[in-house]
């Protein structure tokens, strides 16, 4: 537990310091937002601080803080350490640049801001890359919180051939329909305060529970072995660096967060407000993230015996198992949640906490596709003042979201591809993202603070195309020589943001 407590510590610690700090570096002021100076009564509504707060946690916290660390923490306890520091000084501060940017340029879309401190080539790839990721989020956001819904609180089996599987498909469907549409204070704004509360409690009950039941987590400086896996011989094997940063993804540092703060800097009242809703908001993802890495070590560290987790060797590689009604069967990564939930907060309290959890993927996917229609609009300079022009861009939108979910529900693999494209554009988001925060911090006379967005550039510049260059859906290198490639590529990018920030300052 010592090891958890450390890297709770860093995460809360840490994140008072540096969010300070960052707030210091951007210095928000009494200036009109975009809510006041652009006020539309849809995009553009004034809204209080503690509802654009639970608003911004709950889109930018989808399947990534629980998922992503239930197969992080295969890696070790170092995870408990990682989460945290990468939270604080990558993460949290992409999160907050690239959203007081967008709220100082008033309520710019990330591509726009791209487009203003890059260049006209970089705007062109990073609209269709973002577009890809948003249409991608919007998939993916509906398949995991179905399939955890059909399988742990429905009790279906989940397959392509049930059609209860295609029922709850369509029900998130309608609904992210239904909020994309309307003003974002008519269902947004009303009903995410309820499910933040949801997803909140959730992760503080399985955090206390943690302690009130005396789970064993395997220290970092400790034996790496529990409950009959080596989480070190996982390490020597499994490429720390690249995978485990973009396993985890959303805990650390996500791209896709950049897209959300641009619709949430649309209703903030005050720029005073900024750190609290994108810098603290982000670490609350960060402890949602460290305790799900934590109850899962817990549960393995438990075994199957005894209503945890074992750990064996698939074709597939490292598989979770739990016991059934006919021994040792076989679980997803969502039936793990499953099993955390009801060992840590029983049955009333696990039934919760998987509200809070289907809850995560559906917030964050239907400001997705808000985002993504709201992207071509303003791409193309499309009024978007009646329902029935939303109606117009949204609905074919939908319609090839559906149609890929389809694909990836009925072909076996399919699924697999999409998450493993998803979680790789997710992070190499962030690289245009941060390189943005420099050319900005330059062009304000603030060069000696580029080494704050420049940290998290160089490290996911590597991770990412280190990742995809020795990846089996990529280019499948053998590793020396994607990290020998990304090595340059990752000076390339360093190069190209200085160079371009000091033509913004000039």
């Amino acid at each position: 537990m010592i090891t958890f407590i450390i890297g709770l510590a860093i995460l809360l610690v840490g994140g008072a310091f540096y969010g300070r700090f960052c707030e210091k570096v951007f210095q928000p002021d009494d200036r009109k937002t975009p809510a006041y100076t652009k006020g539309d009564g849809v995009d553009y509504v004034p809204m209080p601080k503690w509802k654009n707060s639970l608003i911004n946690l709950l889109n930018i916290a989808g399947t990534g803080p629980i998922l992503g660390p239930i197969q992080g923490v295969l890696f070790g306890p170092i995870a408990l350490i990682t989460i945290p520091i990468g939270c604080v000084i990558g993460g949290a501060m992409h999160d907050f640049f690239c959203g007081m940017i967008a709220l100082r340029d008033g309520g710019a879309q990330m591509p726009e801001i791209v487009g203003k401190y890059t260049n006209k080539h970089v705007y062109r790839i990073y609209t269709i890359f973002v577009s890809l990721v948003l249409f991608l989020v919007g998939v993916v956001f509906i398949y995991t919180p179905g399939d955890i819904a059909a399988t742990q609180v429905f009790g279906y089996g989940g397959t392509p051939q049930e059609v209860s599987t295609w029922v709850i498909y369509s029900i998130i469907f309608l609904y992210y329909l239904i909020a994309t549409m309307f003003p974002i204070d008519k269902i947004i704004g009303k009903v995410y305060p309820i499910f933040g509360a949801i997803l909140v409690l959730s992760a503080i009950g399985i955090f206390v529970m943690l302690f009130a039941k005396g789970y064993a987590i395997p220290e970092l400086w400790g034996s790496w072995t529990a409950g009959g896996f080596d989480f070190a011989a996982y390490f020597k094997s499994g490429h720390f660096i690249p995978n485990f940063f973009v396993t985890v993804a959303c805990g650390i540092l996500s791209g896709f967060h950049a897209t959300q703060g641009s619709l949430v800097s649309r209703t903030i009242e005050s720029e005073k407000e900024g750190r609290t809703v994108f810098y603290n908001m982000m670490i609350a993802e960060g402890f949602i993230a460290l305790v799900w890495a934590a109850a899962t070590l817990a549960m393995i560290s438990l075994g199957a015996d005894h209503a945890g987790i074992t750990m064996q060797m698939t074709e597939g590689g490292w598989t979770y198992f739990m016991h059934g009604s006919d021994g040792l069967m076989q679980i997803s990564a969502t039936s793990v949640v499953g099993v955390i939930c009801k060992n840590l907060l029983g049955p009333v309290g696990g039934a919760i906490a998987l509200v809070g959890v289907i809850v995560l993927p559906i917030t964050s996917g239907d400001t997705a596709l808000r985002a993504f229609r709201l992207m071509i609009t303003d791409t193309f300079k499309l009024k978007q003042d009646t329902a029935a022009k939303r109606v117009l861009f949204a609905v074919p939108v939908f319609g090839l979201v559906y149609i890929c979910l389809i694909l990836a529900k009925m072909i076996p693999s399919g699924f697999n591809v999409i998450w493993r494209y998803f979680g790789w554009s997710n992070q190499t988001l962030s690289i245009f993202a941060l390189a943005c925060v420099i050319v900005y911090l330059m062009g304000v006379g603030k060069k000696k603070f580029i080494w704050m967005p420049m940290i998290p550039l160089v490290f996911y510049a590597f991770i990412t195309s280190s990742y995809l260059l020795s990846a089996e859906f990529g280019f499948n290198l053998k590793m020396p020589i994607a990290y020998a490639i990304a090595g340059v590529f990752t000076l390339a990018v360093v190069i190209a943001a200085i160079r371009r920030g000091a033509k913004n300052a000039s």
